[in-house]
């Protein structure tokens, strides 16, 4: 009676973990993280992988973590506010403005997170606009322009204050914001209306801690209670336990200009030796 107990349980906890993972992935505009292979190291930045007990990290890693960090939903509107989350200035438009720090949370690359899976999470010597924690002291190497400007495998990843690298508020040439002046103001001005640096990714990331898997989600209130709204307030709960793997793989689109796409697996394990295993592919922005 107890093993039907323990497979009933582990399959309500693993399909509730990857119906919120997937839905994520299915509803977002932008994968942070895993990252894109760079060629460059000895370890692959597009696979994350953890396992109870844990697994060695791969050769030019220190240790082996699975994350996964999609920003959320453009559509999500949790607070009930009429304002979508992700629209921190409040104009109707989304992540238009982003800080060198993409999400604004003082730390390099997603705080608390290592983003490039080489061991090292926030890297204390780099800036904390290095968005995809490269290591080498650099940021804003990889502005918005479709191109590998750092030749690290990914793309317009680590974009400057001046998103776009033009040198010019907005798009140079451009009225972006319809006032009928063109290029005034700040060249970190994205949207050109006066402000700067107001509208920031808002990540979604899930996690593997022990054997607990954690959805961390953005929230547009204060919830640290430092009297400001930025990337340092989120909330975490857990959507699984019981888990000994936890993979998510970045695999290129057969197609250039299709979306990413993810693989993701989940095994969980009872100590009374009931096992199971999920695993799916899923496209980041599908259902959008």
């Amino acid at each position: 009676m107890h093993v039907v107990e323990d497979r009933t349980d582990l399959a309500r906890q693993g399909r509730f973990a990857m119906a919120r993972i997937v839905d994520s992935v299915r509803g977002s505009d932008r994968l942070l993280i895993p990252l894109a292979d760079n060629p460059a190291t000895t370890f692959n930045e597009n696979v994350r992988e953890q396992s109870v007990p844990a697994s060695p990290p791969q050769s030019g890693s220190l240790l082996a973590t699975a994350v996964l960090a999609v920003t959320v939903n453009p559509l999500q509107d949790i607070d009930g506010n009429g304002v979508f989350d992700a629209d921190n200035d409040n104009d109707g438009q989304i992540d238009e403005d982003l800080p060198a720090d993409s999400q604004n949370d003082g730390k390099a690359g997603i705080r608390d997170f290592d983003d490039d899976g080489n061991g090292v999470k926030d890297f204390m010597f780099s800036p904390s606009g290095d968005d995809d924690e490269s290591s080498d002291f650099s940021q804003s190497e990889d502005t918005f322009n479709g191109i590998d400007d750092d030749d690290d495998g990914s793309i317009d990843e680590d974009p400057a204050a001046d998103n776009n690298g033009d040198a010019a508020p907005g798009i140079a040439g451009v009225d972006d914001d319809g006032d009928g002046n063109i290029d005034e103001g700040d060249v970190a001005d994205d949207d050109e209306d006066g402000k700067t640096d107001e509208d920031w990714y808002d990540p979604v990331v899930f996690y593997l801690i022990g054997t607990t898997v954690v959805e961390r989600r953005a929230v547009p209130w204060d919830e640290n209670t430092d009297s400001v709204i930025n990337g340092q307030d989120f909330v975490e709960s857990t959507i699984a336990n019981n888990v000994t793997l936890l993979r998510f793989e970045r695999v290129a689109p057969s197609i250039i200009g299709q979306r990413q796409l993810i693989d993701i697996t989940l095994t969980l394990a009872e100590p009374s030796g009931e096992t199971i295993n999920l695993n799916t592919r899923v496209r980041v922005g599908a259902s959008r």
